[in-house]
């Protein structure tokens, strides 16, 4: 599985409150390789040209003031409570889940330093997102470790993350493997596909694989998009111990695909234009290929190009082909087959090519 990025201290944070894929597009046809850090999603190889643009992993919390009751929290923004280490039923956290966070910093503020794990964690989450305070990952740091020595396993994923990236705290792999894996054996989802990566890395090899693929396994029956994705390159590519299974690998695309994952929805879109994994879907498979697309997968939209260039799933649109191309051009991939297909347009037709690429999301 090739490497991946190592993200800002910020994007590692959001991934305890979002399960939304950040990696890189890559098709799974290639056997995987060895990550080099954690976190990331794994991923196969695909031609060079093919690349992508990072986008926002997650948007930013509102920060309301602290004595003026603010709106709900949307529903994908209330914390369960079991995070905290404990069920924190009281006034401290109920005023975070209000919005209140000034307010409830000040409650768990004495709880957290007599040693409340539950206080200390919830501490650390408002100080690590600014929330009604200022952004302070020093301060979370300290309490993210207050709380993971005492066993809270979203601590120890967090703080985990903080080790590895080793900025706000000495630098501690050693330690970022204990946390982790520690974190993942009490069922924290995120941690299992983190120390899963983990382990590739530890180990290059099929072995490494093989250790990895329990713990991918337990992050993706809880549908982790992630997790469903590296499990459908290892049924994929039949490494890791698993046996090739290329209809499974599909159903997982399939359900990392209707989480948004742009990644699946480029793969899944190609295996069901070749057929493979089950039936043969042109029409499925561009609009698959579009939903990509039009999220902004540079790949996917390069691929949409000669989609509509060879009309499949879709009526040929020569037109859209070049636009299609020219977005994905200017993101700084270039294909030579497409490079060859709008030198061989008038000048008229690029005119209208570059018209309808500036109306394209």
């Amino acid at each position: 599985m090739p490497a991946p990025r190592i993200l800002p201290l910020a994007a590692m944070i959001a991934m305890a409150w979002s399960a939304q894929a950040f990696g890189q597009e890559k098709p799974a046809t290639a056997k995987p390789e060895a990550v080099k850090a954690a976190p990331a999603q794994p991923q196969a190889s695909k031609p060079a040209a093919e690349t992508k643009t990072d986008k926002p992993i997650e948007k930013t919390l509102p920060q309301p003031a602290t004595t003026v009751e603010p709106p709900p929290l949307p529903s994908a923004d209330v914390i369960n409570p079991e995070r905290f280490g404990a069920k924190p039923a009281d006034a401290a956290y109920g005023a975070f889940q209000r919005g209140l966070y000034r307010t409830a910093y000040n409650l768990a503020l004495p709880r957290a330093q007599n040693g409340d794990p539950a206080a200390a964690t919830l501490l650390a989450e408002i100080t690590s997102r600014g929330l009604g305070v200022p952004l302070n990952f020093p301060e979370a740091a300290k309490w993210y470790a207050q709380a993971a020595e005492r066993g809270v396993p979203e601590a120890q994923f967090q703080y985990a993350l903080m080790l590895i990236e080793g900025r706000y705290v000495k630098k501690d792999e050693k330690g970022a493997f204990a946390l982790m894996q520690a974190a993942a054996e009490a069922g924290n989802r995120l941690a299992q596909f983190n120390f899963a990566q983990l382990l590739v890395q530890q180990d290059a090899g099929d072995d490494g694989l093989a250790k990895a693929v329990p713990y991918y396994e337990r992050a993706a029956a809880t549908g982790l998009a992630d997790a469903q994705y590296a499990m459908a390159q290892i049924y994929a590519n039949g490494v890791g111990g698993k046996k090739q299974d290329d209809a499974r690998a599909r159903r997982l695309l399939e359900q990392a695909a209707r989480q948004n994952y742009d990644t699946a929805q480029l793969d899944l879109a190609q295996w069901m234009v070749d057929g493979r994994g089950g039936k043969r879907d042109l029409a499925g498979g561009f609009g698959w290929m579009k939903r990509a697309a039009d999220g902004g997968n540079v790949a996917a939209r390069n691929r949409l190009a000669k989609f509509y260039m060879a009309g499949i799933g879709v009526e040929p649109d020569a037109n859209l082909a070049a636009a299609w191309y020219i977005v994905a051009r200017r993101a700084g991939l270039i294909d030579q087959d497409m490079e060859d297909f709008l030198r061989g347009l008038t000048t008229e037709e690029i005119k209208k090519a570059l018209q309808q690429a500036n109306r394209l999301p």
